[in-house]
């Protein structure tokens, strides 16, 4: 509610269950993007909440299923497609080499307006070594537009300790929570009993 009140609208949630009980307790004017792995069975939940963009789109699989629930629900979601640059075994995210040779595939699901990349770069000693994720996610979306005669305006890269360096390489929407909010205990956040929101 502070950060609303000193002029921030935009708020980026990566747990469903946590966006339901946040989602009501501020006003209309506060607009939401879900910005965390979506897990499949709780797709018709997040769909439900209407966030207006989507950034973790990680499998073809995923978006077949976004796309049918949506079918389902009569929802038209706006979707960024999670790209895992690096290869890790512990972030999900298209491979590159994918959505090079398969984007078709994802076109095709017509019930999601793709709108643009997202990326979490591995772990860095310092902002400055994330650029080179930052440069690849950039030219791999300039690819795509190029081969397949698309628009993807956004580019989600960059979070509390590097959106800096992000921003120098076009990033559209950074995700910063841990530099405004603080860090996360671990625990599933609840309204506190003396909270603002209580009246």
């Amino acid at each position: 509610m502070e950060a609303l009140e000193a002029g921030q609208t935009l708020f980026g949630e990566s747990r469903v269950q946590e966006a339901k009980a946040k989602i009501p307790l501020l006003p209309g004017r506060a607009r939401w993007h879900f910005i965390g792995h979506l897990q499949k069975n709780k797709i018709r939940q997040a769909l439900a909440l209407n966030f207006e963009l989507l950034h973790g789109v990680d499998s073809l699989q995923t978006a077949t299923e976004i796309n049918r629930i949506a079918a389902e629900e009569g929802s038209r979601p706006r979707v960024l497609l999670e790209v895992n640059l690096a290869a890790e075994s512990t972030k999900f995210g298209f491979p590159p080499e994918m959505l090079r040779s398969r984007m078709e595939e994802v076109f095709a699901l017509d019930r999601l307006t793709i709108e643009g990349l997202m990326c979490l770069p591995p772990p860095v000693m310092k902002a400055e070594d994330a650029r080179e994720y930052f440069v690849a996610l950039r030219n791999l979306r300039d690819h795509l537009q190029t081969q397949y005669r698309i628009q993807l305006p956004e580019l989600s890269m960059g979070m509390s300790g590097d959106f800096a360096v992000a921003v120098e390489e076009g990033s559209t929407l950074v995700r910063v929570g841990t530099a405004i909010f603080g860090e996360r205990t671990g625990k599933a956040w609840k309204p506190q009993a003396d909270s603002a929101f209580d009246d």
